[in-house]
């Protein structure tokens, strides 16, 4: 029953919910789909945070994508024992920067009071769900050797057979606790997307690709300097 309801019953929850709420969300609450950045209350660490953790991300992402859809093309590059070392050092190194750089937003969002005023319940969760999942990925790859290899061999059968409705839970059954809990909590954090800020990165502006250079007009002569001492709110600056 554990292993139905953890490796069967939570995927298909969390896909299920992952679609219909992002669905609902986009089109009856299209203006709220945003990551409501928190640059303009706070911006330095921000950027020192925000860069390793959505490289290390980003990066994690693809390479988890890769094993899964090109699993020979894994099993092959890894038939090197160097080119399998350079990919597991790699990743590893990018599971550190995503830890690092998520631990400065952590600490940034709690340490600032007016970032703290603008915090939600779904963000400490999401929180939560980053950590556990980056942490357990570190242990996987830290105690249980030659990740990619055995990624495209085992877990690859696996999530497919949840895609084609033929779920395969023995597999899951045999895996060591760290990959459970990184499948487990991967799976919560999918069916949680809808109703957190992380539902941003479904929507793209493609409309920027091919909209018109916008043209910003000034009022004032560029060619001079603005020398005026006094800005009050509402009163444009202007040249002396």
């Amino acid at each position: 029953m554990f292993n139905n309801f953890f490796f069967i019953g939570l995927p298909y929850a969390a896909l299920t919910v992952l679609l219909v709420g992002s669905v609902f969300r986009y089109y009856r609450l299209g203006f709220k789909v945003s990551s409501l950045s928190s640059q303009f209350l706070e911006g330095r660490e921000l950027f020192y945070g925000s860069r390793p953790f959505h490289w290390g991300v980003i990066f994690l992402f693809f390479g988890h994508a890769t094993a899964f859809l090109i699993p020979r093309a894994v099993i092959l590059w890894d038939r090197v024992p160097l080119r399998l070392i350079i990919l597991e050092v790699t990743a590893l190194g990018f599971a550190f920067s995503a830890l690092f750089g998520l631990l400065m937003l952590i600490q940034r969002r709690f340490k600032n009071k007016r970032l703290w005023a603008v915090t939600t319940k779904m963000d400490v969760f999401v929180y939560i769900m980053l950590l556990t999942q980056i942490i357990s990925g570190i242990w996987v790859a830290w105690f249980a050797h030659w990740g990619s290899a055995w990624f495209a061999t085992s877990l690859t059968p696996y999530l497919r057979s949840l895609f084609t409705f033929t779920p395969d839970v023995a597999i899951m059954a045999q895996m060591p606790l760290s990959v459970q809990i990184h499948v487990v909590s991967a799976f919560v954090f999918i069916g949680m997307i809808p109703f957190t800020r992380f539902i941003h990165f479904l929507v793209y502006p493609f409309a920027y690709i091919t909209r018109n250079y916008q043209v910003v007009i000034w009022n004032w002569d560029r060619k001079k300097i603005r020398t005026s001492g006094k800005l009050v709110n509402g009163v444009r600056s202007k040249n002396n």
